[in-house]
């Protein structure tokens, strides 16, 4: 199928894009990477009369680590994301979960903004913004604004942003000291979507207590999921007197809003969650511990 008749813009500015959204109102829609909205014009499952494209404003890209956090502009693509080396080590996560975003041609394409902003529940880098506290930086007519990753998702498919609001980038917290990461995701072929992950980051003290811990969802609810009751439980607890399957059972007991449908029911995915917190729980507290022993 062909999409339906669409107006094409190209404004030379972030600016310039939100003021076109501000004008055209639900008639427009903002293309970066196309890989999600480019299929679904195609099958007529969306209808715009104006696309506004943004993959070639420079100022939406780049990668920056300044004041204790990684900026990341919105039209980076995945693909650089997965490769930079400032990425790696500023948010491990983020490198992690990009080999897990469809096939290498999407990442190519994709956008770490597009992902965000589309905001599906088994979408990588959302859960990763969320499970770290980052923080969405928009532009609108009215001029930027920040909003908290705990804020920006407010439901299946959508966002806080406003109508004539763009995302321009994307800041996330940089760990320091003793630290791990894990990522951990099952789908039925690699380059599906996820019908369960979790996403891990476990912070050390000297004592051998976990200091911080972050554990973001995939694919268990309507939007990406932050696991905060877990977080707190283990938090000032000594690594080695934490159950990792204990902690993975309270992860997904409190989900109210499991999707069931082809690939799994509730129930399954509950249960898949559960095993993969357990295992990035593991993974994380492994590395944070063997960061230790070479330090």
């Amino acid at each position: 199928m062909k999409s339906a008749p669409f107006d094409y813009h190209r404004p030379d500015c972030a600016a310039g894009a939100a003021q076109m959204l501000a004008e055209f109102g639900e008639e427009a829609k903002i293309l970066a990477g196309g890989q999600s909205l480019v299929p679904m014009l195609a099958l007529r499952l969306a209808f715009f009369d104006h696309l506004i494209d943004i993959s070639r404003l420079d100022e939406l890209k780049g990668i920056e680590r300044r004041d204790g956090a990684l900026r990341i502009g919105a039209t980076t693509t995945d693909a650089t994301v997965g490769a930079d080396d400032v990425v790696a080590a500023a948010v491990p996560l983020l490198t992690r979960v990009t080999p897990y975003i469809g096939h290498f041609q999407i990442r190519s394409r994709g956008t770490l903004g597009g992902s965000i902003a589309h905001a599906d529940p088994a979408g990588e880098y959302p859960a990763v913004a969320l499970a770290l506290d980052a923080q969405m930086e928009a532009v609108s007519p009215r001029g930027p604004r920040h909003i908290p990753a705990g804020d920006f998702f407010t439901g299946l498919w959508e966002t806080a942003l406003e109508p004539d609001e763009v995302l321009a980038g994307v800041r996330f917290p940089v760990w320091t000291g003793r630290r791990g990461f894990a990522v951990q995701e099952f789908a039925r072929r690699h380059g599906d979507f996820a019908i369960a992950g979790a996403v891990m980051a476990v912070g050390l003290g000297d004592d051998d207590r976990v200091s911080r811990c972050a554990i973001g969802l995939l694919g268990l609810g309507s939007t990406p999921k932050r696991a905060i009751q877990a977080e707190a439980a283990v938090i000032g607890r000594a690594a080695t007197d934490v159950d990792a399957d204990e902690l993975g059972d309270l992860a997904t007991a409190g989900l109210e809003d499991i999707p069931a449908d082809l690939q799994g029911s509730a129930s399954y995915r509950r249960k898949v969650g559960a095993a993969l917190v357990s295992r990035a729980w593991t993974d994380a507290i492994n590395e944070a511990s063997t960061e230790a022993i070479n330090a």
